[in-house]
C-alpha cells in the first residue's frame, strides 16, 4: 500500500483521482485545496488530513516524514498554471507527482522538471488517458501497419459547452489555462503525434477567447482542427437533441468511434503507473510544444482549413 497526498481536492477531475487511488489499494493521507467543499472524500478517504493552507499542508507532509510515514505520490488536480510549482513540491519531498493534462505550460518548464527529477531520484507522471484507450491503440495499430503511402486526411471536433461562469473562472484567463487550445485540446494533440508521429506543420486561423481552429501537418496526417466551448457551434442536430457537447474524429472520413470507454481510464493510469510505466515529462513535449506554438504564432490564412471555418463564412 503506497501513501497519497493530493493537491486540488475540491477540482472537478479530483474525484476521478480518488477513486483511483481507492481501487489500485492505496492510502490518502492528505489532502490540499483553498476550497472547502470536499465532501467527496468522505466516500473515498474520511480519515484523511484535510488542509485549506499550502503551508500548513506542506508541514504536515513534513512532519509526517520526520515521524516516519514516507510519501509516496503527490496527484495533481490544481489549475493548470500551478503544475509546475505543485510538481517541484512533490519532487523535492521525495515523492513521484502524478499531475493532470497539461503538465506544464510551456517547453522550458519541462526543461527545468527534468533537472529536478535528476536531482532528486524521483518521477513526473501525468495523466494521458486517450492513449490507453481501445479505440486509440487500434487506431496507432492500425496507422503502423498499414503501410500507406498517401498521409491520413484528419478531421478533429470538439465542442464542450461552457456557461459564463468559464470565463470569470482560472479557465478563462489565458495566463492561467494557456486559452482554449491548451485547456481541452492537449490531450488531443498528444494522441495525434502518438498516432502519426513528429510535428511538421502548424497553423492557426483562429483563436478567440471562446474558439479555436487550425491545421497540423503530422509525419502520417493532415489535421483540421476546431475547438469550442460556445454551445452556438453545435451542430443543429445536437442542439435538438439538447446535448451539449459535440465530439467527432474522422480518419479519411470514418469517423473514430471513442465517445465511451472513458469511465475507468485513470484508474488504469495508476495501476500502469503504480508498475513504472507512466507517462513522463519526455511524453508530454510533444504536445507541449504544439500549444505553446499555437498561443504564441500570428493568425495565418494559409494551409487546410476545417470545414466549421468554411462553412462559417
Amino acid at each position: 500500500m503506497k501513501n497519497f497526498a493530493l493537491i486540488g481536492a475540491a477540482g472537478y477531475i479530483a474525484p476521478r483521482h480518488l477513486k483511483a487511488i481507492k481501487e489500485t489499494d492505496n492510502q490518502l493521507i492528505a489532502a490540499l485545496d483553498k476550497f472547502d467543499s470536499v465532501g467527496v472524500m468522505d466516500s473515498y478517504f474520511p480519515n484523511a488530513d484535510f488542509f485549506v493552507e499550502f503551508e500548513r499542508f506542506d508541514r504536515h507532509i513534513e512532519k509526517l516524514k520526520r515521524a516516519g510515514t514516507h510519501l509516496d505520490y503527490v496527484s495533481i488536480c490544481t489549475p493548470n498554471y500551478l503544475h509546475d510549482s505543485h510538481i517541484r513540491m512533490a519532487l523535492r519531498r521525495g515523492a513521484d507527482a502524478i499531475c493532470e493534462k497539461p503538465l506544464v505550460l510551456n517547453p522550458w518548464n519541462v526543461d527545468a522538471l527534468l533537472d529536478i527529477e535528476k536531482e532528486s531520484g524521483q518521477k513526473t507522471n501525468t495523466i494521458l488517458q486517450l492513449r490507453l484507450h481501445p479505440s486509440i491503440i487500434a487506431l496507432k495499430e492500425k496507422v503502423a501497419n498499414a503501410n500507406k503511402k498517401e498521409k491520413y486526411d484528419v478531421d478533429l471536433t470538439y465542442i464542450t459547452s461552457r456557461g459564463r461562469w468559464y470565463d470569470i473562472s482560472w479557465k478563462g484567463d489565458e495566463s492561467k489555462s494557456g486559452g482554449i487550445a491548451t485547456n481541452i485540446g492537449v490531450h488531443f494533440y498528444d494522441m495525434l503525434t502518438w498516432i502519426f508521429g513528429d510535428v511538421q506543420e502548424n497553423i492557426v486561423h483562429l483563436r478567440e477567447k471562446d474558439k479555436s481552429a487550425g491545421y497540423l501537418e503530422f509525419k502520417n496526417a493532415r489535421v483540421r482542427w476546431f475547438l469550442s466551448i460556445n454551445e452556438n457551434d453545435l451542430p443543429s442536430d445536437v442542439k435538438e437533441k439538447k446535448q451539449r457537447t459535440f465530439r467527432s474524429i474522422t480518419v479519411d472520413r470514418e469517423e473514430l468511434e471513442f465517445s465511451t470507454g472513458f469511465t475507468d481510464l485513470h484508474t488504469e493510469s495508476y495501476q500502469e503507473i503504480l508498475k513504472g510505466n507512466g507517462f513522463g515529462l519526455q511524453d508530454s513535449m510533444k504536445s507541449i510544444e504544439i500549444v505553446h506554438q499555437i498561443r504564441n504564432m500570428e493568425i495565418s490564412e494559409i494551409g487546410e482549413k476545417h470545414f466549421f471555418l468554411k462553412y462559417n463564412k
